[in-house]
């Protein structure tokens, strides 16, 4: 829904330009109101634009921002919006987009040293003319440098959750084509990491002229790159939603229609498991095969596993030779003396010293979910339909864990709420029989690794997800220390998103993991994947350490809306990407087994 998106855009823009020049907080306040409120909905408000009492229907918007909307829809621009825009230096847009450098902060190296790009921010921290400034100390400056340089390292890659639904749509389409007997999606993404470059489209087809045309031509098409009858690249349109947070693009054009590359490659029936195989990649793992290949007197390319000919250079396929192996991805592996390998694994990272198949962690291994909000904290589902959505996703424990009190931005819970919040639960288990509803709560890791309700409080709830959300730039060893705290707490079951990092936006915090699993795995406390594709956090290589430790992992979906039950499959391609076996993952256990490891540290 790009109308939507760019309401959403253009009236946090607004709020952010009213900031910026001084004016009326609660009228900043109603346009980011209303730009959370446009958030929530799944219809595009476009088709109200002539239904204006529709619009002042949706809570959080008024006359004035239902009148801009409906300039919007008519005329596809907000003339308020324009003129704020000729007032405020666009540079100081971009400021924005650093980590931690908020409006306040932007208007006053406006006001006081004239700053408008980053250009001019980082010459005066370069001649220390910063320290000068108001909440400009030394510390402030250095915390300021290192986001500065966090930002720059933005490569433009995309997010595996943005990503892969634009794949899907594209195979769905190709699908439907005639004469295409298949379609996948390859590369960075078939192995799920966390973020990708471009989209590889593999297609077999008995009219590869009639792929390319469709290919070339389909709907969401931005541009056409190049066109050629086994090789297309074009730029494919993206819907960005990214819930919570802002969508912060690699060029800084707030304008720039956002888009990913495609390149789609038409291969011959006989070599698909050959091109699926170098397609996926990793380059590191295809090297390697390579190299095994060789020590088999084969020679392995995208076409198939072919016997060398050390004095003929010309590639076999051309030469009409017959491959040892190419349909399948398992007969070359097979060929190699090597198991399957799950693409997941395919990071030159010992997988070719497996003798079998590892058993890794699947979606429909998952049964419970034990880390979820309510409109109770920060969500927008209310507790009754929340237990509906696990129930329907088959889930035999749902766990209510809302933010705790010092979450004041989330909402969270002092104790006279979340005893209101158990009486509630209680009343909805005496008519629940097929779904167990625990109530838990999500407790702030505080700065010096205490939690934000006592140990009482603790033991009472049936659940405790312990997760850091301030003081996110603390050095490695003081935010060791604050983890370690917490996971020592004999109340406290799982770590909730334990590093607090959003990718490409946020570094969190950087602590010893060896030490943070060791401890974990001592104390019998889970370490969470969270599922959302912008935390993904345990990040794969330290789900991998966990692993090999032999400590427990739990994957939860932190729902705060109904489609984040959707982002569970990004929490298990980063398990998969762990080696995550069901076994070790808390979510995988029956209802008894979940439940008694619960228990033993509740007293409810």
């Amino acid at each position: 829904m790009s109308f939507n998106r760019d309401a959403i855009r253009l009236l946090t823009e607004i709020a952010q330009m009213l900031e910026l020049l001084g004016e009326n907080p609660f009228k900043i306040n109603a346009h980011t109101r209303a730009a959370r409120a446009i958030k929530d909905q799944t219809k595009d408000l476009s088709t109200l634009a002539d239904d204006r009492p529709s619009l002042l229907a949706i809570e959080g918007i008024g006359p004035k921002i239902a009148d801009k909307l409906i300039e919007l829809a008519n005329s596809g621009s907000i003339s308020e919006h324009q003129k704020l825009a000729a007032q405020v230096p666009a540079g100081l847009m971009l400021l924005l987009r650093i980590p931690g450098l908020g409006p306040k902060t932007v208007r006053m190296l406006w006001q006081e040293r004239d700053i408008t790009d980053l250009a001019g921010l980082n010459a005066i921290i370069a001649d220390s003319s910063i320290l000068e400034l108001p909440r400009m100390g030394k510390k402030a400056v250095e915390k300021l440098t290192r986001a500065i340089a966090f930002a720059e390292q933005d490569t433009g890659r995309l997010y595996l959750g943005v990503a892969l639904p634009v794949a899907e749509r594209i195979i769905e389409h190709m699908r439907t084509i005639e004469g295409i007997t298949r379609a996948a999606y390859a590369g960075s993404l078939r192995r799920g990491k966390e973020t990708i470059g471009d989209i590889d489209i593999l297609v077999c087809a008995t009219e590869p002229q009639a792929a390319t045309e469709a290919f070339t031509t389909m709907p969401g098409l931005v541009a056409v790159v190049a066109s050629g009858p086994t090789k297309s690249t074009i730029r494919f349109e993206l819907d960005v939603d990214l819930g919570r947070w802002k969508f912060e693009g690699a060029s800084g054009d707030a304008e720039e229609r956002p888009s990913v590359q495609v390149d789609l490659r038409v291969i011959p029936e006989t070599s698909w498991g050959a091109a699926y195989m170098y397609f996926t990649g990793s380059k590191e793992h295809n090297v390697r095969l390579r190299q095994l290949a060789l020590k088999h007197n084969l020679t392995l390319n995208e076409y198939g596993l072919f016997p060398e000919d050390k004095a003929d250079k010309t590639p076999p396929q051309k030469r009409g030779i017959a491959p040892v192996a190419s349909s399948t991805e398992e007969e070359i592996y097979h060929a190699l003396g090597l198991p399957a390998i799950p693409p997941e694994l395919r990071e030159d990272r010992g997988e070719l010293a497996l003798t079998e198949t590892p058993p890794l962690v699947e979606l429909a291994d998952i049964k419970a979910d034990l880390h979820a909000h309510t409109t109770a904290s920060d969500g927008s589902l209310e507790l009754e339909s929340l237990v509906t959505l696990a129930r329907d996703r088959g889930f035999h424990t749902i766990a209510v864990t809302d933010h705790s009190r010092s979450a004041v931005i989330a909402n969270g819970l002092n104790l006279t709420r979340l005893r209101a919040q158990r009486n509630a639960i209680d009343h909805l288990r005496a008519h629940t029989t097929d779904i167990t509803i625990l109530h838990g709560s999500e407790v702030d890791i505080l700065a010096d690794g205490s939690l934000d309700y006592d140990n009482e409080t603790l033991a009472w709830l049936d659940i405790v997800v312990a997760s850091p959300h301030a003081s996110l730039s603390q050095d490695a060893p003081t935010a060791t220390a604050r983890l370690l705290a917490a996971i020592g707490n004999p109340h406290v079951n799982i770590v909730g998103h334990p590093t607090g990092r959003l990718i490409n936006k946020r570094r969190g915090l950087e602590p010893a993991i060896d030490d943070i699993i060791t401890a974990a795995k001592e104390h019998s406390v889970a370490l969470e994947i969270n599922a959302h594709w912008l935390r993904l956090d345990l990040r794969d290589t330290h789900v991998r350490a966990a692993v090999d430790a032999g400590c427990l992992i739990a994957i939860n979906c932190d729902t705060h809306r109904a489609t984040d039950f959707d982002n569970l499959r990004f929490g298990i391609a980063t398990a998969r990407r762990g080696w995550l076996p069901p076994a070790q993952c808390i979510n995988t256990w029956p209802a008894p087994k979940l439940h008694a490891w619960l228990a033993r540290k509740h007293s409810s």
